[in-house]
This record gives structure tokens, sequence and C-alpha cells, in this order.
């Protein structure tokens, strides 16, 4: 009897149904947009962070930022024997040094061992930062005291003839030494080995190198073969790759950090220490921790990072964040009164019918329960349809592939001037980021709950108005 009169019910009211289940279903659709978009904003987040953080990377340590006056400049000496000397008499020469990265201090190696004493971390790591530059050209052969006598001078030269020319090159790449025994937390955790394989706990003291695979391709190296640093040649034996497809990895050759640390004559110092917390709800207690257990270190999360991403991906973070989320709580709220406002209309016309139902027996609650019924069927039917164009919203947006544009700021973070194994390393470039909108199940069933439970306030609403009603209201709206 009762699902028989309330089917009746809702195919006399369409109108009414299907305004209600309209409200309720774009409010809905909203909400699952905007969830899933930001899902995708943090993802891409993420992804922007990818170069700096390493897989399970929470927290990352690392020394002020240098003053412009300890910045010093490369110097290279050669002697009178150094170089190869050609039979034109040319003489070949070429130096490669392995430093610190001008402009960024470092910390002391024990550093790694207070961070991971620390409560609440699982695990930590340190890296040193360096940067390798080779200067290399031709001296061209000395004139001998007859060409010089005979040499005409250039118009406008000096008489006499001087000695100079030589063609130079002065060429840079970065270099990080690393915890080859680091394999969950650190800048190699989050790379992938394309070809051979990955720095191990023997390789230390060892002259080997991993070598990323854009720096590979582009110079034509290979495991088995070797590059130049410091002077010194290091076998490659292993080329790796991001793990996000639109980030490089931290350093264009990574070698074992002792090794990094004798060879540059930084001594037993890291220029980053990568931190793992035990659990995501430590992150911030260690975080103060640290900062209070060293003070003179920069203490950063990725949740601090993120807040120096710029570029559109930024805007798209704003707009959701400040816009997006309250239009959805907006728009939830305004069908819902919607639902109640109908709900209440409806009843006041049908003051005769509920009158008359009373009058043959109907309840109080009995009344109740049929408006509120109506009105749940009302907001599941809103929360179906609601669904359903947001899935179709989600599932367009990934269709479509929109992209945003993802860089950093240094001075947003008061951490300027670090490199690579730094987080200052998103400054290297601004990448391309496509942003995707997936679905959370989880999502999906608060918006259905969400709607259920608009119907079901409206519902309650309007069957306390209709139990208010008498049999003598109805008969005299009879009469």
């Amino acid at each position: 009897m009762y699902r028989t009169y309330l089917r009746r019910e809702l195919a006399g009211r369409k109108r009414q149904t299907m305004i209600v289940a309209a409200g309720l279903a774009i409010a809905i659709a909203l909400v699952i947009i905007v969830s899933a978009l930001a899902a995708g904003v943090r993802d891409a987040q993420n992804q922007a962070l990818a170069s700096v953080y390493g897989v399970g990377t929470d927290l990352t340590v690392t020394g002020a930022v240098a003053e412009p006056g300890e910045r010093g400049g490369q110097r290279f000496e050669f002697g009178a024997e150094d170089g190869t000397t050609g039979d034109d008499g040319s003489t070949q020469v070429s130096q490669s040094r392995l430093s610190t990265e001008p402009g960024r201090s470092t910390l002391e190696a024990s550093t790694v061992q207070t961070a991971s004493a620390a409560d609440g971390v699982a695990a930590a790591s340190g890296a040193l930062a360096l940067q390798n530059t080779t200067f290399g050209g031709e001296l061209p052969s000395a004139p001998t005291e007859q060409s010089t006598q005979q040499q005409t001078p250039p118009e406008g030269g000096a008489p006499g003839g001087r000695f100079g020319g030589g063609s130079f090159n002065l060429d840079s790449i970065s270099v990080l030494g690393v915890d080859a025994d680091a394999v969950t937390v650190g800048p190699l955790s989050s790379a992938t080995v394309s070809d051979g394989r990955s720095l191990a706990d023997s390789d230390a003291g060892a002259f080997v190198a991993v070598v990323d695979e854009t720096y590979a391709t582009t110079n034509e190296l290979a495991v088995g073969d070797s590059v130049e640093l410091g002077g010194q040649e290091f076998e490659i034996v292993g080329v790796v790759a991001s793990a996000s497809a639109s980030a490089d990895t931290a350093a264009d050759v990574f070698i074992p950090l002792d090794v990094a640390q004798e060879l540059s004559g930084a001594g037993d110092v890291v220029s980053t220490v990568y931190v793992q917390a035990a659990s995501a709800g430590d992150i911030t207690a260690v975080q103060a921790d640290l900062t209070s257990e060293l003070p003179d270190a920069t203490v950063s999360s990725q949740s601090d990072l993120a807040a120096t991403v710029s570029g559109s991906l930024s805007s798209a973070s704003g707009l959701i964040t400040s816009l997006g989320t309250w239009l959805s709580v907006i728009v939830l709220a305004v069908a819902v009164v919607l639902a109640v406002l109908f709900t209440i209309s409806g009843v006041s016309r049908r003051t005769r019918e509920f009158g008359t139902l009373k009058a043959i027996g109907w309840t109080n609650g009995r009344v109740v329960r049929q408006v509120a019924g109506e009105s749940l069927v009302q907001g599941a039917l809103g929360g179906v349809i609601g669904v359903v164009l947001g899935v179709v919203g989600a599932l367009i947006i990934d269709a479509v592939h929109p992209t945003v544009a993802a860089g950093a700021s240094d001075t947003a973070s008061g951490m300027g001037g670090m490199g690579p194994g730094g987080p200052a390393g998103l400054d290297m470039t601004t990448s391309e980021i496509v942003l995707s909108a997936p679905l959370d199940v989880g999502i999906i069933a608060l918006a259905v709950v969400l709607a259920v439970a608009g119907g079901l306030i409206a519902g309650a609403i309007g069957g306390w108005r209709a139990a208010r009603l008498s049999p003598a209201e109805a008969l005299r709206s009879v009469a």
C-alpha cells in the first residue's frame, strides 16, 4: 500500500520531482568534478616536485644559502709540461675540477645520524651536490724570434706582433654524491634503472657512476663507458630514468658519497639530507624536532615546497581551493534549500489530501513517512544523475588532457641558490604537466550520501509541516 501510494504520488508530480532531482544532481556533479580536479592538482604538484623528493621522502634538510662573498670563482692552472703538443706546435690542454656548488653551504655528515635518531624517522640519507667543470682548448704554437721580426703588424695593431689566439671551452655538469645503500629514500629511489644497475653498498670507495638517461643520450654514453670527473675516470655501471616522464633526475651523474667527498676536497659533509617519516602523521612533529635540533639548517616538507610552485598549476590550485570548494558548498546548500522549499510548497498544495488522509485514520508518523519517502526518492534520483554527470565530466577532462605549466620560485621559500638534490632544484626548468581528474570511489559514495541526506532534510521538514495539518482544515477546504 505504502509503495503503491508513493509511486502514484511521484508519478503525479513529475515536474517537482525532476526539479528537485536536477538541483541535487548539479550540486553532486560539481562536488565530484571539483574533488577530482583537486586530486589531479595534488598529483600534478607531486609530479612537479618529483625531481626534488625521492620516493618516500617526506622532509629535506639543507644548509643555508651562502653569502655572495663566499662564492669563489673557478681557477685553472697549467704547468709548462701540461698538455699535448701536436705536429703543428699547438698544445691541447684540458683540466677537470669537481667542487661544491657555488652559492651553497654544506652540513656536517653527522647531520644524517642526527636525523636518523629523531623520533618518528624511519630512514635518512645524505647527498652532496657538486659541479664538475672542465676547461679545455688549444694553445697555438709559440712564435719564433725570426717569425716575430718578419710579422707584419695588423692594421691598428701594435708593431712587432704579439702572441695570442687559441680556442677554449668551459663545460659544466651536475654531480650528486649519494648514499649507495639508500634504496628507499633519496634521489636514486625516485629513479628507475633503464640499463645496467644502480649504485650498491659495495660501491663505496669505488670510481663507478650512474648517469641520467637524458645526459647519456645527449653524450652518447652507455654502460661500460667512462666519464671524467675531477680528473678521475669513472666507469658507468648504470643508466637511470626519472620516475616522472616530465621531470629530470636530480643530477647528470651519480657517484658514491664517500668518493664525492674525497675527490672534491669538501670533506665529511653533505648538502642535503633526505628524511622519511615513519608515518604521515609524524611529519609535522619530525619537522619541528629537526628544526629544533638543527637551528642552522633549513628543514622543508613537501607541503612547504608545494607553496613555491608557480605558473598555471598554481592558478589551478588557487582556483580549486578558493573558488571550486566554496562553489560546491554553496550550490549544494542551494539545492537542499530548493528541495525543502519545493517540498513545503507541495505540502501546502496538498492540504486537502493530507487532511483527508488523517481524517480516515492516517497517523502523523505515517504522513511524515509518506512525505519523507517521496523526498528520499527524489534525493536518490538526483544523486544517481549527479554521479553520472560528475563521472562523465571527469572523463571529459581526462580525454581533453589539459596542460598546466609548473615551475618554482626560489625566493618564495627563502631557499634560493640551491641546486641538484636540494629544494630549489625545481627552479631548473618550467615543465608542462598534464592535468587529470582521478575519480575516488569514496567521494562518489559521499556524493550519493549527500544527495540522500538532502532529500531526507527536505522530507523531514515537509513531513513535519504536513503532520501539523488537521482534518478540520481539510473539511473547510472541501466546503
